[in-house]
């Protein structure tokens, strides 16, 4: 079954300046948001898309280390 969200995560710049981004899929915003915190400590943002149904690949929201989603799902 597919994933319900993808993200695009900025973790850092690399050393010539340019974005270190990957790319994820996962159905819970809590839960991914504390991989990330464990996983990658230094992520700036993450923009949420729809991975499934008529939406699929539409923005659906985006978060910041000091913006946090408060619900496991948008």
């Amino acid at each position: 079954m597919s994933k319900r969200y993808t993200a695009i995560v900025k973790i850092k710049n690399k050393p010539d300046g340019t974005a270190h981004c990957l790319k994820y899929r996962f159905d819970n915003l809590l839960n991914f948001t504390k991989f990330l915190d464990k996983k990658w400590s230094e992520w700036k943002w993450y923009n949420v898309y729809a991975n499934v149904g008529i939406n699929k690949g539409k923005q659906l929201a985006n978060f910041t280390k000091f913006n946090k989603p408060k619900v496991k799902y948008v």
